[in-house]
């Protein structure tokens, strides 16, 4: 039984298909990233697996579930978290307060008794702390520490970046869907997020499928890379594999593209 599998996936509006028949399996633990020219339906594909788009056809199966025709909030009960290619954030709001966010799934106490708890030692009481020791830790491990108690609003773009990454790993996800992480990034962030993607796999056992444009993080991080363009997957495989396929070449470089025996490294472009 494969960890994550998507089947035959198409994805149609009116007259656009913005998907058509991609499939990609991923083992547990593992990075796959799905990168192809600006409208080659990728954040697309992020949204039919998170529930904000029914797929016009195909499977998305999740630890053996079929996860196709459930909401959002179940999706992401059921362990699969996401990023934004646009920040969504609150802004008004401090850094603390968008990670503690996303520990409501994991919040088991009512509304009223969360609201009003007096003693020290209530159920209420001893869930916040627990949420609250939950989120600092994220905190330490991203370097927030600056922006803790600061607006979001007033953070930097690359900061609100690593917020927004902060917040969907407080929902402890076992796969995570980060849609452009490092857009709005320098090259320090960059480089920092190359470091906390492999200590995300390694150290908090989450299975990652990103999109990127940055051939570099993608090329360093991932296991396998899947190609779109135009909504159908012309390309799948390893790194090496991916960066020197003729049709991945003229996606990208169209007329330019060399043959395949000039080597392709116009792909690392």
């Amino acid at each position: 039984m494969s960890f994550f599998q998507v089947k035959d996936l198409s994805m149609i509006f009116g007259g656009l298909t913005a998907l058509s028949q991609v499939s990609l399996e991923m083992d547990q633990g593992s990075i796959v990233a799905v990168i192809g020219p600006n409208g080659a339906g990728k954040t697309t594909l992020f949204n039919c697996i998170t529930g904000l788009y029914k797929p016009s056809s195909g499977s998305v199966r999740f630890k053996g579930r079929e996860i196709v025709g459930r909401r959002p909030h179940q999706i992401a009960a059921l362990g699969i978290g996401r990023t934004f290619q646009n920040i969504e954030l609150f802004s008004k709001m401090t850094t603390l307060d968008n990670l503690l966010l996303g520990r409501h799934l994991h919040m088991r106490t009512g509304v009223w008794s969360g609201a009003t708890f007096f003693r020290r030692g209530s159920r209420a009481a001893k869930e916040e702390i627990a949420h609250r020791k939950k989120v600092e830790e994220i905190i330490d491990f991203l370097d927030l520490q600056h922006a803790r108690d600061r607006f979001v609003g007033g953070l930097p773009y690359g900061v609100q970046k690593k917020v927004e990454l902060g917040r969907a790993l407080a929902m402890e996800p076992e796969l995570l869907l980060l849609d452009e992480p490092v857009a709005g990034m320098n090259l320090e962030e960059k480089q920092d997020l190359i470091f906390w993607l492999g200590d995300i796999q390694a150290e908090y056992g989450i299975t990652l499928l990103v999109i990127e444009h940055d051939m570099r993080l993608v090329m360093e991080v991932s296991d396998q890379i899947m190609v779109l363009n135009y909504g159908q997957p012309i390309a799948y495989g390893s790194p090496q594999e991916v960066q020197n396929h003729p049709e991945v070449l003229k996606a990208y470089l169209g007329d330019q593209a060399p043959d395949a025996d000039d080597g392709g490294e116009a792909a690392h472009a």
